[in-house]
């Protein structure tokens, strides 16, 4: 029997309470909220790495695999995938700790894109990476 998945051994970039502005007539918490907190997750590990401003470009993959319930504890997990002359590609996963007991369950996953911007708003090269070794 495999092992059940557990959530990554990494600092959590965010964690927030499900409440019930942000579900459905069903108790179900709306997708777009929780994209939304995988943007702002994905926003502060992109950051980091572009020491400074940055601009969400795309979600190249989403994946729903469970709902979130009103008083679930969600937490998003973000790291860099990958790097380019001016993006940062961040994977993130999304959990959840079902409000009734110590379950963690992974809700969602998906990869994100951001760019580095000036204060104008035009990209900018990411700053040399060796300083975050």
């Amino acid at each position: 029997m495999p092992e059940p998945e557990r959530p990554p051994q990494i600092e959590p970039a965010l964690r927030t309470l499900a409440m019930p502005a942000d579900a459905n007539p069903n108790g179900d918490i709306f997708g777009g909220w929780v994209l939304a907190q995988m943007d702002l997750a994905g926003g502060v590990v992109a950051a980091r790495r572009a020491r400074g401003r940055l601009a969400t470009v795309a979600v190249e993959a989403m994946r729903f695999h469970a709902p979130i319930a009103i008083g679930d504890l969600v937490t998003c997990y973000a790291e860099v995938a990958k790097t380019g002359t001016t993006s940062i590609t961040v994977a993130i996963e999304t959990w959840a700790r079902r409000r009734r007991g110590p379950v963690e369950v992974k809700v969602t996953e998906g990869t994100f894109i951001y760019v580095a911007i000036d204060e104008d708003g035009r990209p900018r090269p990411l700053p040399d990476d060796t300083a975050d070794s």
